[in-house]
């Protein structure tokens, strides 16, 4: 029996991605969105790129890690639990150039992420090979909380939440970026340093962001993070925003101390997209060269195949 079984499994699988947080080399919880595939044997498979390798890197290091199932855009869901998984993750350092042996994972990105099929095209290919390079991530569960979706916030803002000009002249580092989002998830460890995530409203502050976290999430003082992101019913349009820091006890509660910010996939723009291909592959090269590999060939044809059989939504 897994520790899924506690969990309504069938709210889990409409969640069209999760935050999923791994442990840096510095002890700080990184949280990005990613999906994932709940395997018959109640273990989570997960991939990421060689372009975005940090998580399997991190992984290896110490296989601690936390999923967060929060964000329903796409579930055809309102107001659906959120889930929060903690387990521990295994990433082989086994690169994977085709879809076998996550034949269903593909289906389903291929399935939820029409637009990732137009990598596919010959035209594409030379730029979007590293997509496709992929290491898998198997997640075992260990621990599953259940928790009511966040609340709609018809309130007023609280008086100590300066206006978005006041916040930005403060110097308050990440605030105009996480003020796109009407909330963020919170990255932090326990007691014991494994991650813990919750999903909450931050509110600038002179000392750094406040935060609400729930009484079954215990973040302790420590290395931490806010993750904005959003996506569209189809996994486009997206944006993802990190802001690492330090979580500290403050008189009205929980507040983190940012750091710096982090956009791995640049600010929106559309401008910024040759950036982004440059850096992937910048990124791709540096993950084989250190390994002393030459770029692997993606199995295109097995790729096509498995998308032409796959349901278009």
């Amino acid at each position: 029996m897994s520790v899924l079984d506690s969990a309504p499994l069938d709210v889990q699988d409409s969640y069209r991605t999760c935050e999923f947080a791994t442990l840096g080399r510095d002890g700080t919880p990184v949280v990005w969105p990613t999906a994932v595939w709940r395997r018959p044997d109640g273990t989570l498979l997960l991939s990421t790129s060689l372009a975005f390798a940090q998580k399997a890197l991190n992984i290896r290091r110490d296989g601690r890690v936390a999923l967060l199932f929060s964000d329903p855009t796409g579930s055809g869901r309102t107001a659906p639990p959120q889930i929060f998984v903690g387990g521990h993750a295994e990433c082989p350092d086994e690169i994977m150039t085709g879809p076998q042996g996550a034949e269903e994972y593909w289906r389903m990105l291929f399935e939820r992420q029409p637009h990732s099929r137009s990598y596919l095209s010959a035209p594409m290919r030379p730029l979007m090979d590293w997509y496709y390079l992929r290491l898998l991530i198997t997640v075992t569960p260990r621990q599953v909380v259940v928790r009511p979706p966040l609340p709609a916030s018809d309130a007023p803002a609280p008086a100590r939440t300066p206006a978005p000009a006041l916040a930005s002249a403060s110097g308050l580092v990440g605030a105009a970026r996480l003020a796109r989002f009407p909330t963020a998830v919170l990255a932090a460890r326990d007691a014991s340093g494994a991650p813990v995530l919750a999903r909450t409203r931050p509110v600038p502050t002179a000392d750094g962001f406040a935060v609400a976290v729930p009484a079954d999430c215990p973040a302790a003082p420590g290395p931490a993070s806010l993750l904005g992101h959003r996506h569209d019913e189809r996994l486009n349009n997206m944006y993802n925003v990190l802001v690492p820091g330090e979580l500290r006890t403050g008189d009205g509660g929980p507040v983190l101390v940012p750091g710096k910010v982090v956009e791995p996939m640049g600010t929106g723009r559309v401008s910024d997209a040759v950036g982004v291909l440059r850096s992937t592959k910048r990124a791709t090269d540096r993950y084989l060269s250190r390994r002393g590999l030459s770029r692997p060939r993606v199995q295109w044809q097995e790729f096509r195949a498995l998308a032409r059989d796959t349901r278009r939504p």
